[in-house]
C-alpha cells in the first residue's frame, strides 16, 4: 500500500519531536506563551483547545526547517514533488492565497506600458498586478455561458482580433474557471498565444482539483498552459492562503518569478500553511482518485433528489448544463462545468439567490456566495451522507415556506432585467478597443468628490467597485460610470451584496474625479 509522504510537515513533526527550546521567533515559543504556567486563569482554556497544537508548527526559517525564499531540504523537495504531482515543470508554494501568485505574474512578465490582453470579468488581484506593474491591459469582454448565463473567457476570435491586433502583448491572461465552476477546454486558447509566441497565464483559483479524475474537467496545465495559479485552499485541503504557481514551457522566465515572489510574499512565511500544502498534494496523490469518486457520486444523488423531491428549489447541473450548450448552435466554444460546484435557484423567480443563501443560513447551511438569481455551494472532497441530508433538510424546509408564499413573481424592481444582469456577468459588458492605464501617477493629486449615484452616469470612477464574493469589479478605478452600470449597482446593493472598496457600502453616492 502507498504510504503518505509529505517531508516538509514530516520535517516539522521532527523537529518538534526534540523537544526543542525556543530562542527565535515567533513570540508564542511553540505554543508555551499560552501554556496553563504561562496563563492561569480558566478562560484562557479554549484558546489553548484551539492554538496550541498548531502553534507548534508554527516555526521560522531554522536549519531544521528550510527557507521559501531559498528552499534548499523539506520545502524544495515538497515543491518539485508537487509539480510532478500537478504536471508542471516547476512550482512555487503561495502563502497569500493566489492573489500572490496573480501579483508576482504580472510583475515578472511586465514593464511599464507593456500590453497585456486580458479578460474582462477577472479578479481585483489581476487587476492589482496590472497597476503595480504599470502594464496596459486590453480588456476582451467574457462569453455567457448557454445554461447559467455567467461570464466565462472571451471567444476564441476575439483573442485572435487582439493578437492581431496587438502582437507585441507580452501575455494573455484567463480566468478559467469562473466562481460558478464554469469554463472552457483551453487548449485551442494555448495554442492561438502561443502561434504568436506570447504566454498564456491562467487564474485557475477555483479549479485546483481540475485533472485528478476523468470525471472533472482537464486542467489548464494539461491544456499546456505556461503559467498557472490555483488556489489549494479552495478546493482541496490546504489551509486557507495555501495555494501553488506551476510553469511549465520557457516563456515564463522563472528567475524573474522568483524574485516578484519574493517582493510579494511575507519574509515570515506560514509554516503551517506551507505544511498544508505539502500534506493535501500528499492525500491527493495517494487518495485523490478515491475521495473524488465519492464526493461526484454524492453530488450525483443529490441531483437526482433535487429533480424529483424539491417543487420549487432547484440545480443547474453539469449536464443540463452540456445539452444547452449542445443544443445552441451559435456556441462553438468547449464549455467545461465543474460536477462539484452546485448552483440553486428557486424556479418560481421569487426568490433571489441572496434571500435563498439567508434561508440556507438559518438552517446551519453556510454556502461560498449567492448572486441576483444563485446561490452557489463548493462541494468538497469531503462531502457526506450526514451534510448531504441537512442540506435537503433546509431545501424541503425552504420549498414549504414558498408553497404559502404569494405566487406573485419578484417585483420587477427587485429582479434583475436581462440586460442588467448581462451587465453584471459580462464584467460591465464592455470591449476595450484600445489599452487601458492604470497608472497611478497623473491621478493621485487629482480633485475627488462624493455624488449620488443616480448623477454619476458619464463620471470617471475614482474608487474601485468590488462586489464580494466573487471579487470581480463592476466598476474600475478612473473608468467611466454608464447608465447600466448604475442600474446593476443598485439592483445587487439592493439584493444585499456587500462591495469591496466602496467608501458608501449602502452604494447611494460613489467616488468620482471632479473635471
Amino acid at each position: 500500500m502507498k504510504k503518505l509522504y509529505a517531508p516538509l510537515f514530516e520535517a516539522l513533526k521532527q523537529h518538534i519531536a526534540g523537544r526543542p527550546s525556543s530562542f527565535h521567533v515567533p513570540g508564542h515559543h511553540y505554543g508555551q506563551a499560552i501554556s496553563k504556567e504561562s496563563l492561569e486563569d480558566p478562560s484562557f482554556e479554549a484558546i489553548r483547545e484551539h492554538f496550541q497544537s498548531i502553534m507548534k508548527i508554527d516555526v521560522t526559517e531554522l536549519s531544521a526547517t528550510d527557507d521559501l525564499h531559498h528552499p534548499e531540504a523539506s520545502i524544495l523537495e515538497a515543491q518539485r514533488l508537487a509539480a510532478e504531482s500537478f504536471g508542471s515543470d516547476e512550482t512555487f508554494f503561495l502563502v497569500g492565497g493566489s492573489t500572490s501568485g496573480n501579483l508576482a505574474l504580472l510583475l515578472a512578465l511586465c514593464e511599464p506600458n507593456d500590453i497585456v490582453i486580458v479578460q474582462r470579468n477577472v479578479h481585483k488581484s489581476i487587476i492589482n498586478g496590472l497597476k503595480l506593474s504599470h502594464a496596459s491591459p486590453v480588456f476582451l469582454s467574457p462569453e455567457l455561458d448557454p445554461a447559467a448565463k455567467t461570464g466565462t473567457v472571451p471567444s476564441l476570435a476575439a483573442l485572435q482580433q487582439a493578437l492581431e491586433r496587438y502582437p507585441e502583448a507580452k501575455a494573455v491572461c484567463l480566468t478559467n474557471p469562473n466562481y460558478y465552476g464554469i469554463g472552457v477546454q483551453l487548449a485551442p486558447y494555448v495554442e492561438l498565444a502561443h502561434r504568436y509566441d506570447i504566454p498564456l497565464i491562467v487564474d485557475e483559483a477555483h479549479g485546483a482539483h481540475y485533472g485528478r479524475h476523468p470525471g472533472l474537467p482537464e486542467s489548464a496545465l494539461q491544456a499546456g498552459a505556461d503559467a498557472v495559479v490555483q488556489s489549494t485552499h479552495k478546493t482541496l485541503q490546504a489551509l486557507t492562503m495555501g495555494a501553488m504557481l506551476h510553469i511549465q514551457g520557457e516563456r515564463v522566465n522563472r528567475a524573474r518569478i522568483r524574485d516578484s515572489l519574493q517582493m510579494i510574499q511575507s519574509s515570515s512565511p506560514s509554516f503551517p500553511i506551507l505544511a498544508s500544502l505539502d500534506i493535501s498534494r500528499a492525500i491527493m496523490d495517494m487518495e485523490g482518485p478515491r475521495l473524488i469518486e465519492r464526493s461526484l457520486a454524492e453530488v450525483d444523488m443529490f441531483n437526482r433528489w433535487i429533480c424529483e423531491e424539491s417543487e420549487y428549489i432547484k440545480m443547474i447541473a453539469p449536464e443540463l448544463c452540456k445539452a444547452e450548450a449542445a443544443r445552441n448552435e451559435e456556441y462553438d466554444i468547449p464549455w467545461q462545468y465543474d460536477p462539484l460546484r452546485v448552483l440553486l435557484y428557486d424556479n418560481s423567480e421569487r426568490m433571489s439567490g441572496f434571500e435563498l443563501q439567508q434561508r440556507l443560513e438559518q438552517h446551519g447551511c453556510w454556502i461560498e456566495m449567492a448572486d441576483l438569481k444563485m446561490a452557489v455551494l463548493v462541494m468538497g472532497l469531503h462531502s457526506s451522507e450526514k451534510e448531504m441530508g441537512k442540506l435537503k433538510l433546509a431545501i424541503l424546509s425552504i420549498n414549504q415556506q414558498l408553497s404559502t408564499k404569494s405566487d406573485e413573481r419578484i417585483p420587477t424592481g427587485e429582479r434583475p432585467s436581462p440586460d442588467i444582469q448581462l451587465v453584471y456577468e459580462r464584467g460591465c459588458g464592455r470591449v476595450a478597443e484600445e489599452p487601458v492605464s492604470f497608472n497611478r501617477i497623473g491621478h493621485a493629486n487629482r480633485n475627488i468628490v462624493r455624488i449620488a449615484i443616480e448623477e454619476a452616469a458619464g463620471e470617471q470612477s475614482a474608487e474601485m467597485l468590488v462586489p464580494y464574493p466573487p471579487g470581480i469589479p463592476i466598476v474600475y478605478q478612473n473608468e467611466y460610470i454608464s447608465t447600466e452600470i448604475i442600474l446593476s449597482i443598485k439592483q445587487l446593493a439592493a439584493a444585499g451584496a456587500k462591495f469591496q472598496g466602496a467608501q458608501d457600502q449602502s452604494m447611494r453616492t460613489i467616488a468620482i474625479y471632479s473635471k
